[in-house]
């Protein structure tokens, strides 16, 4: 069974940085190309970056939205990826899931807990 668990959201101040962690089993992670994705309160789930397998080299793809500000990455010795994100905005506040996708369908719908991530003064 596929699992995908993510972690590391919270409250933040606009400005600041949160690590966000998923944790993936019950698949060959390491030839999985792996994204997050996020949905706002009241909108759609929007993409926010992605990562090729890293097999032989990985490459990174971000949203025009959080280019410069988001950084994804990946462990393949540990099943992890990661979403560092830095000078947080009002507008980043949504809950941010990972998916076994570079950049998933229009008809993609999580079925992974995700993590909420609000950013509020």
């Amino acid at each position: 069974e596929v699992q995908l668990v993510e972690s590391g959201g919270g409250l933040v101040q606009p400005g600041g940085s949160l690590r966000l962690t998923c944790v993936v089993s019950g698949v060959n992670y390491n030839m999985s190309p792996m994204s997050w994705v996020r949905q706002a309160p009241g909108k759609g789930l929007e993409w926010v970056a992605g990562v090729s397998s890293g097999i032989p080299i990985s490459k990174e793809y971000y949203a025009d939205s959080v280019q410069g500000r988001f950084t994804i990455s990946r462990d393949n010795t540990k099943n992890a990826l990661y979403l560092q994100l830095n000078r947080l905005k009002t507008e980043d506040t949504a809950m941010y899931y990972c998916a076994r996708a570079l950049r998933p369908d229009s008809d993609f719908s999580p079925d992974s807990p995700g993590t909420q991530v609000t950013v509020s003064s």
